[in-house]
C-alpha cells in the first residue's frame, strides 16, 4: 500500500517525501537515523514480543490454545508463535464490541473526551517508534530506514488527523419549511472489523483504525498472518491511551479462520478490508450469507505509469518510475508495475530506470543503508518469481534482474530489482498484480493508445501521466479509470486527500474526511414544531 509519497523526482538517494507528519516525531526519527547496523541488531536481540490476541482490554491466548509460527523473512528464522485466532475468539471479540458500544462508553463519549484520547493514542506510537520499526522491519522485511521514517510517524500522524477531525464534523439541518425541523445525524456504524493487509502493517491498520474510532465505532482487527507484531503491541497503547475496555480490539489468525468469521459474524456491521481481489470477492459473499453488513475494499491494482514523448523532465520521470515499482520490494497495491511508454522516448526511460534499479539492490533491512529488503514470506518470493518466469515465456525482454539474491548475512526471501521490456499488455505479467519488483515497460505511439492500455485492465486503482501540456493532462486523467490519478509526479498524496479505486480494485474510501462515510450511518430526525 502506498506512502503519502514517493521519493521525490529526480533524486535516487532521496527519502520519500514526508508530508503532513507532526513535529512530534521529528526527534524519534532522528534518533532511529543515527542508529547503526550493529545498533539496531542490538536491539533487535533484546526485544520482546506480543503475541496473544487482545480482546476486551487484556492480552488472551486463543480459545484452541493453538498458535503459528511468525518468521523473520530476511533470514527464515522463527521470531515467536503468535495466537491463532479463530471463530470463538471472534465471537469473544465481537461480544465485547458490542457490549462496549451499546453501553456508549465510546460511542456516546464527548467529542472532545475522544479527541484527547486518539490525540494520546498518536502521541503513545511516537514514543515507541524505535521499537514499533524494529518490530515492522523484522516482522514483514522492508528496510528500517523506511519503518522509522515512513510508516510509523505516518501511522501516528493519520490516527491523530482522524482524532483532531472528531470535533470539527457537523450534522446538518434540512432546509425544511417553518413547521419542521429536520436534523440529519451522523450515528456510528457500531461494531467494526478491519482485516488488513501485511505489506504496511501498521500504516494500513492506522487507515482504518483512525477513522473507525473517530465516528464512535467498537473495534476488531484481523492483521495479517505474516506480519501481526506491530498492530498486537499497540493494543496496549490504546488502553494506555484510556480508550475503554472492548473499543479496541485485536485478533491474529488466518484469513480462512479468523478472517472468515468476522465476514460471516452477525453481530458485526461493518467490515473494511484490503488486500487480494479473491479475498474481497469472500467478504462480499459472507455479507450476503450473513447479516447484510456493509463491506467497503480496497483490492489492489495494476497501475499504468503513462511516459510521454512531452513530459516536462524525463529523468524525473524515469527515476519516479523506478521507485514507483522497487520502493517497499514492489509490495505496493499502486506500484507502477506497468510503464507506459511513447515510442521516441522509450530508451532513454528505460536506461535511467535501470541505472537507479542498480543501486536498489536488496541488502540487510537492518542496514541503515539498505533500500530494498526482503520479501515477506518464501510463499510470495515464489510467486513472484514464478510470474517472471511467465513473462520469459511469454516473450517479454528481460533488461534487468529476474532472479532470487542472497545478501551478505541475509538467508531470507529477496528478489532483485526487475525490468521486463517489449511487452505486450495482453500478457499475465501486464495484466495481473504480481506484488514485487517486478515492472513491465509497454510501448505505444500515441496518447491515445497510452490511454487505451493504461485502462485495459480490470483494476482502477491508480495511475500517473507525464507531460507538459496541461490540456492533454486534464484530458488524460479525466479518461483515466482510476481512483487517483498523478499528474508529472506518482504516489503523490498526503492524509488529506482520499486513496480508492474504480472497478475490480474495490470501493469506498481510505485517508481524508471521506473516509468517516464509511463508518457512519446517516440518520434523518424530522420534527413537527407546529406553528
Amino acid at each position: 500500500m502506498p506512502v503519502a509519497a514517493l521519493h521525490r523526482p529526480g533524486r535516487a538517494d532521496s527519502l520519500p517525501a514526508l508530508r503532513h507528519i507532526p513535529k512530534f516525531s521529528e526527534v524519534t526519527r532522528a534518533m532511529s537515523a543515527a542508529l547503526s547496523l550493529d545498533d539496531w541488531k542490538t536491539r533487535a536481540e533484546t526485544l520482546s514480543f506480543r503475541s496473544q490476541a487482545f480482546i476486551n482490554g487484556r492480552y488472551v491466548d486463543s480459545a484452541s490454545g493453538k498458535t503459528f509460527e511468525c518468521v523473520n523473512p530476511a533470514t527464515g528464522r522463527v521470531l515467536t508463535k503468535v495466537a491463532a485466532g479463530d471463530k470463538e475468539d471472534v465471537d469473544r471479540a465481537a461480544k465485547a464490541a458490542r457490549a462496549a458500544f451499546e453501553k456508549g462508553r465510546w460511542s456516546r463519549m464527548a467529542p472532545a473526551q475522544r479527541k484527547k484520547r486518539l490525540q494520546k493514542f498518536a502521541d503513545l506510537i511516537d514514543k515507541h517508534a524505535t521499537e514499533l520499526a524494529l518490530l515492522e522491519t523484522l516482522d514483514m522485511g522492508k528496510p528500517i530506514r523506511d519503518s522509522s521514517a515512513i510508516d510509523i510517524p505516518l501511522s501516528a500522524g493519520c490516527i491523530r488527523w482522524y482524532g483532531e477531525a472528531i470535533d470539527k464534523i457537523y450534522d446538518e439541518v434540512a432546509p425544511t419549511g417553518p413547521e419542521t425541523v429536520a436534523m440529519i445525524r451522523r450515528e456510528p456504524v457500531g461494531v467494526v472489523g478491519a482485516v488488513v493487509p501485511w505489506n504496511f502493517p501498521l500504516l494500513m491498520a492506522s487507515w482504518k483504525i483512525g477513522p473507525v474510532l473517530a465516528a464512535g465505532n467498537s473495534l476488531i482487527v484481523k492483521p495479517a498472518e505474516q506480519s501481526p507484531l506491530t498492530v498486537i503491541r499497540i493494543a496496549e497503547l490504546a488502553a494506555e491511551a484510556d480508550i475503554p475496555e472492548g473499543v479496541f480490539n485485536v485478533v491474529p489468525g488466518f484469513g480462512e479462520t479468523a478472517g472468515q468469521a468476522i465476514g460471516r459474524h452477525m453481530d458485526i456491521d461493518g467490515v473494511t478490508f484490503t488486500g487480494s481481489g479473491e479475498v474481497g470477492k469472500l467478504f462480499l459473499r459472507y455479507s450476503g450469507e450473513s447479516n447484510m453488513k456493509r463491506v467497503s475494499l480496497e483490492c489492489g491494482g495494476k497501475t499504468p505509469n503513462i511516459v510521454l514523448a512531452d513530459a516536462p523532465d524525463l529523468d524525473a520521470a524515469a527515476t519516479a518510475a523506478a521507485w514507483g515499482i522497487f520502493f517497499n520490494q514492489g509490495e505496493v497495491c499502486n506500484a507502477g508495475s506497468r510503464l507506459i511508454v511513447e515510442a521516441p522516448v522509450k530508451d532513454a526511460i528505460l536506461e535511467k530506470v535501470m541505472e537507479v534499479g542498480k543501486k536498489l539492490q536488496p541488502g540487510d533491512p537492518l542496514d541503515p543503508k539498505t533500500r530494498m529488503g526482503a520479501i515477506v514470506d518464501e510463499t510470495q518470493m515464489q510467486r513472484i518469481l514464478g510470474y517472471i518466469e511467465h513473462g520469459k515465456k511469454e516473450g517479454a525482454k528481460l533488461r534487468m534482474g529476474g532472479g532470487r539474491v542472497k545478501p551478505a548475512n541475509a538467508n531470507g526471501y529477496f528478489v532483485e530489482p526487475t525490468v521486463f521490456d517489449e511487452v505486450d499488455n495482453k500478457m499475465k505479467i501486464a495484466q495481473e498484480e504480481i506484488f514485487g519488483p517486478v515492472l513491465s515497460a509497454i510501448t505505444v505511439k500515441t496518447p491515445e493508445e497510452a490511454v487505451k492500455v493504461g485502462n485495459d485492465t480490470i483494476y482502477g486503482l491508480a495511475a500517473a501521466v507525464w507531460t507538459r501540456d496541461i490540456s492533454k493532462a486534464f484530458k488524460i486523467s479525466r479518461e483515466l479509470r482510476a481512483g487517483v490519478v498523478w499528474v508529472n509526479s506518482f504516489d503523490a498524496g498526503d492524509i488529506t486527500t482520499p486513496f480508492g479505486g474504480f472497478k475490480q480494485s474495490g470501493f469506498g474510501r481510505d485517508k481524508s474526511l471521506h473516509a468517516l462515510e464509511k463508518y457512519s450511518e446517516l440518520k434523518t430526525v424530522w420534527i413537527n414544531v407546529g406553528k
